[in-house]
């Protein structure tokens, strides 16, 4: 088995080639090889969320993923969110409720979010709350992430 392999994917829309150990997770591959430390460091066990991206379109977690797992991917951090300066809508709502205390679960949240109104822009209470589900916030209790939630689904709407 290698100890090392050269790596090829796409991070925000940036071709990255690189040789890593056998052993690097996608965390440590972003924060530590690619400067991008939007996306958090946690629990290193899959259970907090802080660590989520998009893998070709769907939230993965990115401690429990093997960067040799990626091969040929597409992902996305917290950092191609907005664009050309722009916040996402919900980016803006998350501001406009300050629905971030400390903010370290806040790149989760909205990477979650918005997939989950890319797929699906009418998603229900129960699927938004599902969604939210899987990213845990020690400091806000979720009434301001829910609110700001559903003020970014109501404008994402609005567009369509």
């Amino acid at each position: 088995m290698p100890t090392e392999l050269t790596l090829a994917l796409t991070v925000n829309d940036e071709p990255v080639r690189r040789l890593v150990p056998a052993h690097r997770t996608l965390l440590e591959l972003l924060r530590e090889d690619l400067g991008l430390t939007g996306t958090k460091h946690g629990c290193d066990v899959g259970d907090c969320g802080a660590c989520t991206v998009l893998m070709n379109g769907h939230p993965r977690l990115a401690c429990i993923t093997l960067a040799a797992d990626c091969e040929g991917a597409v992902v996305e951090t917290i950092e191609a969110v907005a664009r050309g300066g722009d916040l996402h809508p919900v980016q803006a709502a998350f501001d406009h409720h300050v629905a971030a205390q400390c903010g370290y679960c806040t790149p989760g949240f909205i990477i979650t979010l918005r997939q989950l109104f890319a797929d699906n822009p009418n998603a229900t209470e129960e699927e938004l709350r599902h969604a939210l589900g899987s990213n845990l916030c020690r400091c806000t209790g979720y009434t301001k992430i829910l609110a700001a939630a559903r003020d970014a689904q109501a404008v994402l709407q609005s567009r369509r």
